[in-house]
């Protein structure tokens, strides 16, 4: 039944290719002006929100929406002004034109400085507005709440060019005068355009590379140009399906943007890879002697039908049942509660579907266009070095090889192999031991950033104006939740209770902790408020509070998912190999490499190796959901490469070849894709490494490592030696489960 969908698939795409490519021309073009274009004035990118992730109905949660419905005040921005000591005389009198011009804007509500007080920076009160050190102060624009967002829009643009024009107008009384303009929706801003900008660097690095190591595979553009194609349509299609999931969503992360778009590429390369490089060793194998001769006759032919037929029902079968296995592994973030990790979960699936539908019609089409001229040398054989060079990387159909020769070397010691590959991927895991657990905000930012510096100048020089680490949002009255204060001041790690702040029908206490906001101290005091006896309703929020929740939220839910990705993997793989062994071998072996990955990623990450070199500054820990993440797409890709080596093994079992042979030659097929493919993820995943955004450093540089690891250690060394150990044992399955795959199995 399977053989017989992909071969009417095959058959029905050589009959109409170049309306295949028109339809995929069409639906590329309609889902590219979708995402850059958008839908009443509103693009991709205008859709994208950032912040702290959440847990729906976390006490964190509950403590931030009722801080959000109490909040009656209007948008702002301020201008932090340094050197210029507000005591200098005519300060005042020069800043004043530059107020007026502010307050002049339609829409501001009110302006404060210093000098709008009684006796100026003298007054107590001007205190929050003035830099701890003496040199700088403080100017903030707060507009009207009741603005349309249009007009707030505006007024914000407006607002911030008046103040970024302030320090020029100070130049006569303070010629060192420098400023930040920040605020809320400039650092929305900065993340989502950065978001942007690193999106273009990666493929800007990421395609060419991907191109040349293609060429180097198939020895020739036109071969090379094809699986490129079918990427840039899948790319197209997953930013179309990302605005279509923006309105079914409440807030769709920034980041899921590149993180979604790069699983795209680089599973699109891999599947028209593996499409291209069987196709062409299919046409190779059918034309035969007369290749040369053959390849002037027209695409329609019988050979270039029958190759496709033959890839579609071998190759295609196997992109199928690899998207599969991948969809389900990342398919297991939607188990969770946090949005963030549904986002990523189903925007990945939508671009995961576009990646094997190009794969299995778009790319086909373009092998039938192309026809014989693909069994063709390519004019880069024709140049002396390159022609050496093509021979050696291009793609063969020798039995014998680099991959068969190292799986032989394997076989002669598969106990010695196989222990030092474990030992290596466990000394690998080793710093996953003191894994650190973050939710950054503007600390994801490049240090280039303005915005961050705007918020550590806040948090170093005016501590009292910005807000506190921890909230205490109780629903009770100012005079029950004063009451309190005594002992949550007596709390360990407290510096300082502010408040409480009546707003509507809540109180806000605010607790400051010396430190890291989000560090080992504030969570300790987080816990400490949590654990209090309080005689009224409260919810504690800030970034540590949010981190606790947003970890317990992971730990509950993981189970469940790691379950289900378990389950459904040993079920697909024993309905495509028939064996238990093989499967529950596969989940260990991805289970090894996958820790050791993590452990790489904390070595470089929350320990700070390596940070000169690619350009960030640790913040103690990994973001909370870059982990999940990391574990469901590299357990994703570790199945989509094991899917690559197991189908051309079990093809050569079941063809009746010995277990040892079967694993050599089977290596020796599969090993130039595999590791064609991992180069070219790998520079993928590089690519987007480039970016400045930490959390797309961290996922970039987690799943290339993983790559790396998976398509070396694991699949070249740690495989074969384990299914020559294994034997005749690694098709065993007990009588009854064999009765069921022969009734269910997914083969040929």
């Amino acid at each position: 039944m399977l053989t017989c969908v992909f071969d009417s698939l095959g058959r029905t795409v050589a009959r109409h290719p170049r309306l295949t490519v028109l339809v995929w021309a069409l639906v590329a073009a309609a889902c590219l002006l979708l995402a850059l274009v958008g839908v009443g004035g509103q693009n991709l990118f205008d859709r994208l929100s950032t912040g702290e992730p959440s847990v729906p109905g976390s006490d964190s949660a509950r403590a931030s929406e009722l801080l959000a419905e109490t909040d009656t005040s209007g948008a702002s921005l301020s201008l932090v002004l340094q050197g210029v000591d507000p005591t200098t005389e005519g300060v005042a009198e020069a800043l004043a034109p530059a107020r007026e011009d502010v307050a002049a804007v339609d829409g501001v509500l009110t302006v404060i400085d210093p000098f709008v007080l009684p006796d100026g920076p003298a007054n107590p009160a001007a205190a929050p507005l003035l830099a701890q050190d003496g040199d700088g102060f403080l100017l903030v624009a707060e507009l009207d709440p009741e603005l349309s967002a249009d007009a707030e829009a505006d007024a914000l643009r407006e607002v911030q060019r008046h103040l970024e024009a302030v320090p020029a107008a100070l130049q006569d009384v303070a010629p060192e005068a420098t400023g930040l303009v920040g605020g809320t929706s400039l650092i929305v801003s900065a993340i989502t355009d950065q978001v942007k900008q690193d999106l273009t660097t990666g493929e800007a690095i990421a395609l060419p590379i991907a191109l040349l190591i293609m060429v180097l595979v198939f020895g020739g553009f036109l071969a090379a140009s094809l699986p490129m194609v079918g990427a840039l349509a899948s790319i197209a299609g997953g930013l179309g399906s990302l605005v279509a999931l923006s309105y079914l969503m409440d807030d769709l992360e920034s980041s899921v943007v590149n993180v979604v778009t790069v699983l795209g590429l680089g599973l699109s390369i891999d599947y028209g890879l593996l499409i291209v490089s069987r196709f062409r060793e299919e046409l190779g194998r059918t034309l035969g002697e007369d290749e040369g001769a053959s390849s002037r006759r027209r695409r329609g032919d019988g050979a270039v039908v029958a190759a496709l037929t033959t890839t579609m029902r071998t190759a295609g079968r196997t992109v199928a049942f690899s998207a599969v296995t991948v969809a389900i592994s990342i398919a297991g973030l939607l188990v969770f509660r946090q949005e963030i990790l549904r986002a990523f979960g189903a925007g990945s699936v939508a671009v995961i579907v576009f990646a094997v539908a190009t794969a299995l019609t778009l790319v086909p089409a373009l092998l039938v266009l192309s026809g014989r001229r693909l069994a063709r040398p390519s004019l880069l054989s024709r140049v002396p070095g390159v022609r050496a060079l093509l021979a050696r990387t291009a793609d063969v159909q020798s039995e014998e090889g680099a991959f068969s020769r190292l799986a032989a070397r394997v076989q002669r010691r598969p106990w010695w192999v196989m222990g030092g590959s474990l030992a290596v991927l466990l000394v690998l895991a080793t710093p996953l031991l003191h894994l650190e657990l973050r939710n950054s905000t503007t600390e994801l930012l490049p240090l280039s950033s303005p915005q961050r510096e705007y918020v550590a100048v806040l948090a170093e020089q005016y501590p009292t104006s910005s807000a506190p680490a921890i909230q205490v949002v109780a629903q009770t009255s100012a005079a029950e939740a004063t009451t309190a204060v005594p002992e949550i001041e007596a709390i360990d790690g407290v510096t300082a209770v502010t408040g409480p702040a009546t707003r509507d029908s809540v109180v806000v206490l605010g607790v400051r902790v010396d430190g890291d906001p989000g560090g080992a101290a504030a969570q300790d005091v987080v816990h400490a408020l949590r654990d209090l006896d309080l005689p009224f309703d409260a919810y504690v929020g800030g970034q540590a509070a949010n981190q606790i929740d947003f970890t317990d939220a992971l730990l509950d839910r993981a189970p469940w998912a790691l379950g289900i990705v378990a389950v459904a993997t040993l079920v697909l793989l024993f309905l495509m190999t028939g064996s238990v062994l093989v499967p529950i071998k596969a989940l260990l072996t991805n289970v090894v490499s996958l820790s050791a990955s993590l452990g790489v990623l904390v070595w470089v990450f929350q320990d700070g190796n390596l940070s000169g070199l690619l350009g960030f500054e640790p913040t103690g820990g990994i973001e909370t959901y870059v982990v999940a993440l990391v574990i469901a797409f590299a357990f994703g890709l570790a199945m989509d490469y094991e899917v690559f080596l197991l189908s051309r093994i079990k093809e050569l079992h079941d063809a009746g070849a010995p277990n040892d042979v079967a694993v050599r030659l089977g290596l020796q097929r599969s090993g130039r894709v595999i590791t064609s493919a991992a180069a070219i993820i790998i520079a993928v995943f590089a690519g987007f490494v480039a970016g400045e955004l930490l959390v797309i450093k961290e996922v970039g540089f987690s799943l290339a490592v993983a790559v790396l690891i998976d398509a070396t250690l694991v699949r070249l060394l740690l495989v074969p030696a384990t299914m020559t150990v294994l034997q005749e044992a690694n098709w065993w399955a007990p009588a009854w489960l064999k009765r069921v795959h022969a009734r269910l199995a997914l083969t040929h």
